[in-house]
């Protein structure tokens, strides 16, 4: 019998009469038939407050590499938390973080932390003009760099307002932005080469930064085309811009030395997120020792009362420690694992006649539902997922797979966890062959 969300539907119409829409971050209301309410989880299951339990290939939008409540975690944070949660100064932990990325991560040269990836992104930008003199930062179409003013600019203008091929819009999706902010930014194609190259040299000698995702995995999952990352590299050595890597996402998802090392490129700052607390609000900005001088000489500010925060350190220690004993197992596991999921659900979507086109590398993946006589093959930029993701049709098999206890997140994205293993994707796919059933005989366009 399909679940049913009668507490989770009473907690949310209680919520409307206190909490602002019922939610505390906008993609949460995106949930049907409603957003759930969660009681616990335990490695790769998670459990709501109706008693449904799921294999949970959410994971925290991607923040539970380890899976939930991982016992060395919570001890960690326990041992520290009887010793003090928060002094607004300094303690040995945030120096044993700092070494360890440094350890990790090519050209983790100096450290800093923050609560949030948002506020990394921001003390990254800050960095960046105040180093180059210039104002203009460049960021790819579809790509999301935290929900300030700045990190949206062009992440997911509606069809009617791209602009044109050649210069994407700069269209921010929120109301209330300072309209100046998005004056300061260059939009440009995702996995164009030639493009990028163009938007480059219009723009020569005024960009302070290019900023991307490796791996695009808040628009569809989408790999950089070959040469691509190497070509950011090429372009900011030639014009004197920093190249920024966002891996809020993909962040020791990749291995210790993360989607950069994966991909082979030395970014001069990197964004951390997510996965270095474990599912705490940690975050970190790591990079060359010059790219950091204008915090060393006090030219730029960087503060935050909360920064590198004891409890988030014990955390990201923990965390941190787990990647470094997996060694160059890790990310194969994780791979294998995830191809063997998505090759599982495009075999269901064959067998239901289902147009589900499963991508990514594993690890990470995407589940695109193409609309009727779409084109076959990779989705490679936000304006061809637009046009080829059936959006109101993923909604409702991604329904269907809720209520068979397969939980993947709202936009089509699957994250593989430490957690998971052959036996939870067996489990995964046997829910989810009901699941699909439902959605062949239920769906009607």
């Amino acid at each position: 019998m399909s679940y049913t969300f009668p507490r989770s539907s009473d907690l949310f119409a209680r919520a409307q009469k206190s909490i602002a829409g019922g939610i505390n971050s906008g993609i949460r209301k995106m949930e049907v038939p409603v957003p759930l309410y969660f009681d616990h989880g335990q490695g790769s299951r998670l459990w709501d407050v109706d008693g449904n339990e799921y294999v949970d290939f959410q994971t925290g939008q991607g923040a539970l590499l380890y899976g939930h409540a991982p016992a060395g975690m919570a001890a960690a944070i326990a041992t520290q938390a009887k010793k003090g949660t928060h002094w607004a100064a300094q303690c040995e932990l945030e120096i044993e973080v700092a070494e360890r990325l440094q350890k990790m991560i090519p050209g983790a040269e100096r450290v800093r932390f923050n609560n949030s990836a948002t506020e990394v992104v921001l003390a990254a930008f800050r960095l960046a003009r105040a180093h180059t003199g210039r104002k203009l930062i460049l960021k790819f179409e579809g790509h999301y760099h935290g929900w300030a003013d700045e990190g949206l600019v062009g992440f997911a203008p509606p069809p009617d307002q791209w602009g044109t091929e050649e210069e994407p819009t700069r269209l921010h999706p929120s109301r209330g932005v300072i309209p100046e902010v998005l004056e300061q930014f260059v939009v440009v194609r995702w996995n164009d080469i030639e493009h990028l190259r163009r938007r480059v040299d219009q723009y020569r000698g005024q960009i302070a930064a290019i900023v991307f995702e490796p791996v695009l995995c808040n628009t569809s999952c989408m790999e950089p085309v070959q040469g691509l990352l190497q070509t950011i590299r090429e372009l900011c050595d030639r014009d004197g811009m920093m190249m920024i890597a966002d891996e809020t996402i993909t962040g020791f998802r990749f291995g210790a030395g993360c989607a950069q090392t994966h991909y082979g490129v030395v970014p001069d700052l990197t964004i951390l997120g997510k996965a270095i607390g474990g599912g705490v609000p940690f975050a970190a900005l790591v990079g060359k020792e010059a790219s950091f001088a204008k915090i060393l000489n006090g030219q730029v500010v960087h503060a935050g009362t909360l920064n590198a925060n004891p409890l988030c350190l014990a955390a990201a220690k923990w965390c941190l420690d787990q990647i470094l004993d997996l060694g160059d197992a890790h990310p194969h596991q994780l791979i294998g694992l995830g191809q063997k999921m998505m090759s599982g659900l495009r075999t269901l979507a064959d067998e239901h006649g289902i147009p589900l086109r499963p991508q990514g590398p594993g690890l990470v993946f995407h589940t695109t539902m193409l609309k009727p006589g779409a084109a076959e093959g990779p989705v490679t930029s936000y304006r061809d997922y637009v046009q080829r993701q059936d959006a109101p049709r993923w909604a409702h098999l991604r329904r269907c797979l809720l209520e068979e206890g397969v939980r993947a997140i709202e936009r089509g994205l699957w994250f593989l966890s430490l957690a998971h293993t052959e036996a939870d994707v067996d489990e995964a796919l046997k829910r989810a062959s009901k699941a699909f059933a439902r959605h062949a005989a239920e769906w009607n366009a």
